[in-house]
């Protein structure tokens, strides 16, 4: 009877393994075949030799690592993480306030206003980039209207400007979703509380809702710098050859230059910064 007893949790914790990798099974697969393999494919092309005529020469170098200190590769890093930062702020000054004012309106009227925020996903990426070149172009639309008023016509497209703004409308939506769930999930009975105590409106936003909303607002920052820091298609549309981002350049090494291995060195350097960052907004959001 014991041994019985005995086996019984055995087997059940068995059962639960076999249960678990079963269903877990096709998801495991998907990220080794897709996104593991991938990835150690191009990291070790990192310490190979670009061929002659393109490709990859199996032999060890470390060229890769000491071109990527190049001054003209970071500065193109440099200019990368500043128009993803400015992207960054201007969609948390945009997004915090839109947000903010959803979760004050009727319930009715949050499901209208959040599917007016990601409404522009329903259409293809591409076609609402090229929607931007056709409005700022030299005869477009924005030009037209100013030509009507006296102004202009203006250069509009190809500036790191016209970069932040393509960059600032695609991922909007990605900073006033996270805002809208922290400020959405926060108890309304401690901002009363707050005023009550005599605070004024903005000392009760200061010290109740902004800190109790940081990890939405890290969370948002992080999913608008990532994609901006990465992005090569609204860069090489709306920024032309006047601004190159890093997307850009890894881009070009493995279709235009065929440099694979310096290709794969700028993207591990990519995926580091990336890293480094997620590390740190999981740090704050702990602290926060």
């Amino acid at each position: 009877m014991k041994s019985e007893v005995k086996t019984q949790p055995v087997s059940r914790s068995r059962g639960r393994w076999l249960g678990a990798f079963v269903f877990l099974s096709p998801g495991l697969a998907y990220l080794v075949v897709l996104m593991l393999v991938p990835l150690a494919l191009v990291f070790s092309y990192t310490v190979f030799q670009r061929g002659r005529f393109g490709g990859v020469v199996y032999e060890f170098t470390t060229e890769n690592f000491e071109r990527l200190f190049d001054p003209l590769y970071l500065s193109v890093l440099a200019d990368s993480l500043k128009i993803a930062a400015i992207t960054t702020l201007a969609a948390l000054l945009i997004g915090y306030p839109t947000a903010y004012l959803i979760a004050q309106l009727p319930r009715r009227w949050k499901t209208l206003a959040l599917v007016a925020i990601v409404l522009p996903f329903w259409t293809n990426f591409i076609i609402r980039v090229y929607a931007w070149t056709i409005l700022l172009s030299g005869p477009g639309l924005v030009n037209s209207a100013l030509a009507k008023l006296g102004l202009g016509p203006y250069e509009l497209l190809y500036n790191q400007g016209t970069i932040v703004a393509g960059l600032l409308y695609s991922y909007l939506p990605l900073m006033v979703l996270p805002l809208y769930a922290a400020i959405e999930k926060l108890d309304p009975q401690l901002r009363e509380a707050s005023a009550n105590l005599g605070a004024s409106g903005f000392t009760t936003f200061r010290k109740v809702t902004l800190p109790l909303t940081v990890p939405g607002v890290l969370t948002g920052s992080l999913f608008v710098f990532v994609p901006s820091f990465g992005n090569f298609v609204i860069p090489e549309m709306l920024g032309g050859n006047k601004s190159i981002m890093v997307g850009n350049l890894i881009r070009n090494q493995f279709l235009s230059a065929r440099d694979w291995p310096f290709g794969a060195t700028l993207s591990l350097a990519l995926i580091a910064v990336l890293v480094v960052l997620l590390i740190v907004q999981a740090w704050a959001a702990r602290r926060a």
